[in-house]
């Protein structure tokens, strides 16, 4: 078809576009993005893995809506997913400047307490993370999961 650029074989690889969410800071938000990564997920993705994909998503939207955003100001975390570099990422955007702070690991945190393991959690189920500010408000937590070995 004229017009329409096509691949060659010795054409480079077109990247993967992001898959790409926007949520409201409320915490019925957090079931909605799992349910919404576990639909993009490649079929060939490992229930293991799929499985701690889901949680690592569940548990950077819960953070980004508990100490990113506001609810009073209607405001949104996003949630980004894509496969690059042997990685799956995912990005989760919130207005709030503010750098998560892990809990320390000693002493253990309080085994009766609801919270406190977010990021020991997210730092176990990914291979890198890192927040990195955004240019216009806010930051984005970045987590890269190594794809297994063929």
């Amino acid at each position: 078809m004229p017009g329409i650029p096509t691949t060659s074989p010795t054409s480079p690889a077109i990247p993967a576009i992001p898959h790409y969410w926007r949520f409201p800071a409320e915490l019925a938000s957090v079931p909605r993005a799992r349910r919404a990564l576990a639909e993009v997920l490649p079929r060939a993705c490992r229930p293991q893995l799929s499985y701690e994909l889901r949680l690592l998503a569940s548990e950077l939207v819960t953070n980004a809506i508990r100490h990113g955003a506001r609810t009073d100001r209607d405001e949104v975390v996003e949630l980004l997913f894509w496969t690059a570099d042997h990685h799956h990422w995912l990005a989760v955007c919130d207005p709030s400047p503010r750098q998560p702070v892990p809990t320390p690991t000693a002493p253990a945190p309080d085994p009766q307490a609801c919270g406190g393991r977010g990021l020991l959690l997210v730092d176990a189920l990914c291979d890198v993370w890192a927040v990195v500010p955004r240019r216009t408000r806010g930051k984005a937590v970045v987590a890269g999961v190594r794809l297994p070995r063929p």
